[in-house]
């Protein structure tokens, strides 16, 4: 998922995305404490787009508060 695409979004869409993001992570980090996780590659995947996710939802709050100001 792309950053523009994330930014297309609106905030609510993007925090229902951040929670099946942080679900998806936890579901890999079982799999891989448990010896079952077959694409090591995707864990790294969903970190970054948690990331890319919180650092879009904190551009546009930022923006609101300059808009507000």
């Amino acid at each position: 998922m792309s950053a523009n695409e994330l930014r297309d979004k609106t905030p609510d869409q993007l925090r229902d995305q951040l929670v099946t993001l942080k679900k998806e992570a936890f579901n890999l980090r079982f799999q891989q404490a448990t010896g079952q996780l077959e694409n090591p590659a995707r864990l790294r995947a969903v970190k970054r787009d948690v990331a890319r996710v919180k650092t879009i939802l904190n551009e546009k709050a930022a923006g609101a508060a300059n808009a507000e100001a």
